[in-house]
């Protein structure tokens, strides 16, 4: 049996890793090593909440949009797919930038480069933030660091 260690509050580490594996689209299995900025639970419901506060603004500025051209007898432009799928992404990179410190992946960890993997595989950015809520809130897959 593994010696158990020691527990030592308030000696915080500033991040912590987790392989997150995810379904790729030809039903293989991708995997990337994610360095996760630590909080703890306070932390983490707050940085939610932030989160939450950016994607209400983006809508009331947008409803306020909707008004001002409706009071001016304008024609309202229609919601496409592409504007909701955008505000998705976006939501998703502030998301992981806000969340996460660097990756073992080939290509710097960039804004530009996060959005491309919430474009192009979706299920990652889904175990990513899965599996940071699930280590922040609940203590799940064993933090190593």
């Amino acid at each position: 049996m593994a010696k158990a260690n020691k527990i030592v509050l308030g000696k915080r580490p500033e991040t912590f890793s987790k392989e997150v594996s995810f379904p790729m689209l030809d039903g293989s299995t991708g995997c990337i090593r994610i360095d996760y900025l630590y909080r703890t639970r306070k932390e983490h419901a707050a940085f939610i909440d932030s989160i939450q506060a950016g994607i209400e603004a983006k809508a009331k500025s947008e409803s306020e949009r909707y008004k001002a051209l409706a009071d001016a007898g304008e024609d309202l432009p229609m919601l496409k797919q592409s504007d909701v799928v955008s505000y998705q992404v976006e939501a998703n990179v502030d998301t992981i930038m806000g969340a996460v410190k660097g990756w073992n992946l080939d290509i710097p960890f960039d804004r530009e480069a996060v959005e491309q993997l919430v474009d192009e595989l979706p299920a990652a950015v889904a175990a990513i933030l899965t599996a940071y809520r699930e280590a922040i809130t609940e203590g799940r897959l064993g933090n190593s660091v």
